[in-house]
């Protein structure tokens, strides 16, 4: 289940804006992701509050209170939007029409806190035709998801390494870390890649043949890589990775 959730994290937080990209981002169902991103952090660190000591429980909690406070991660992503994504129409166009509003149900669904208790062991292996795994492969190629997950992992496991040299000074020291984290990139990548069919025919499962279609039809086109390619660049940006979490300027 944890790959389910680190694939659809590419939907998770950005900023409120009050022009195109303000609607955008509620259209495509962002504030929703972000309330469930917080809920599955917060569910997380109860998780660590009796397998660790109480000082690095407290190290971990406070560091990724700061990494992932809403509107700090809001700030770090809007500027990397705006300065990649350089027309949000076409995208909000995409998300506007019936087909965009039920894959944004289906994304969030997928994420809701219900969803990823109840599928906490893993997800069915989801059964399709020749034609659907197709469609569905497609998709998986246009979509940035599997950067997306990795990113995810690699901040949250940097929030573990700060909290490390928190309490033992010196002991990923460096760029140490840092390091450690880049090399764990293509491996994540790789085990987020060898789900994405069976996650993304279960995510997706309500979509017939033809709105599969026309979903891999904008992902793959000139504007849809635009769209993704920014996403993943505010991502990357508001989840701070390779940045300590004392570097990061707190939001104003």
């Amino acid at each position: 289940m944890r790959r389910l959730f680190v694939v659809l994290l590419m939907f998770c937080t950005m900023p409120a804006w009050a022009d195109s990209y303000d609607q955008l981002y509620k259209v495509a169902g962002w504030p929703e992701q972000r309330a469930h991103f917080s809920d599955a952090l917060k569910a997380a660190q109860q998780r660590y509050r009796n397998s660790l000591p109480p000082a690095v429980y407290q190290a971990l909690v406070n560091n990724s209170d700061q990494r992932f406070a809403a509107q700090a991660m809001d700030q770090r992503a809007e500027q990397r939007l705006r300065a990649t994504l350089k027309d949000p129409a076409p995208a909000l166009k995409f998300f506007q029409s019936p087909l965009g509003r039920k894959i944004v149900n289906a994304e969030l669904t997928a994420t809701r806190p219900d969803q990823l208790a109840k599928n906490a062991q893993g997800l069915p292996q989801i059964q399709a035709d020749a034609t659907r795994q197709l469609l569905i492969g497609h998709l998986a190629q246009a979509l940035p998801a599997k950067q997306a997950g990795a990113e995810v992992s690699l901040a949250i496991a940097g929030v573990a390494a700060d909290s490390l040299s928190q309490m033992i000074p010196g002991l990923l020291g460096g760029g140490q870390a840092q390091g450690m984290l880049d090399g764990q990139r293509e491996r994540l990548m790789a085990q987020i890649a060898a789900d994405m069919n069976n996650t993304l025919l279960y995510v997706y499962r309500d979509l017939s043949d033809p709105e599969l279609e026309e979903f891999s039809t904008f992902a793959e086109s000139t504007d849809g890589k635009a769209y993704y390619q920014a996403a993943l660049a505010a991502i990357r940006a508001g989840l701070a990775v390779g940045q300590s979490t004392s570097s990061l300027t707190p939001a104003r």
